[in-house]
């Protein structure tokens, strides 16, 4: 992870159903961008961390949101710099051939968030928001770039929300207030209350 003295950090997730099992020869040309790819994530200006596999160099191996989808966390300083890498960089080529290897999706793929800077995301916690996204839309909680959030304004809406009544023997992934709180509270004290996007 690199040294960043924002208070705020812009986590990512976003999902993938394959058209082909991976080993499928058409999956070849997505396999084969892989590493090119995630290395010039890692060097990329304002990249903090991204999820992968014990053992392997991505996470294409696990499978949280089901068999035939990949899943892509990661973490960025600010949501510049993480559109700088998806839309400015090699990353824009899978962008292009994207429906090659994956189906199109019927609702939300990608889900951003603000967390605490130092904060590393869980899958569990990526899912929850986009699961959240797809129910009730972009909220200072969970957004998209195109209906992006500050960190301030994130933490706005964490202050401002009562806090849920816990769900009946549901399983909600939904992190508890005292966790939200503690969000609120690492992003109300980035340096002069200012979002850091």
């Amino acid at each position: 992870m690199t040294a960043s003295a924002h208070a705020a950090h812009l986590a990512e997730l976003n999902v993938a159903t394959l058209r082909h099992p991976f080993d499928d020869p058409r999956m070849t040309p997505f396999v084969e961008m892989l590493d090119p790819v995630n290395a010039a994530a890692d060097g990329a200006p304002g990249f903090v961390w991204r999820l992968v596999e014990e053992g392997a160099a991505d996470a294409t191996g696990l499978r949280p949101a089901g068999e035939d989808v990949i899943v892509n966390l990661s973490v960025w300083e600010s949501q510049e710099a993480l559109w700088d890498f998806t839309y400015r960089s090699g990353h824009l080529e899978v962008m292009r051939r994207r429906r090659e290897w994956f189906e199109r999706h019927v609702e939300a793929h990608l889900v951003l968030w603000w967390i605490p800077a130092g904060h590393l995301p869980t899958v569990g916690e990526a899912l929850e928001r986009l699961a959240d996204l797809r129910a009730h839309g972009p909220s200072p909680r969970a957004f998209t770039f195109a209906s992006a959030y500050t960190a301030a304004e994130a933490a706005q809406h964490l202050r401002t929300v009562r806090p849920a009544q816990p769900e009946q023997a549901t399983g909600s992934a939904r992190p508890t207030p005292a966790a939200d709180s503690a969000a609120v509270q690492a992003l109300s004290t980035a340096p002069g209350g200012q979002a850091h996007c």
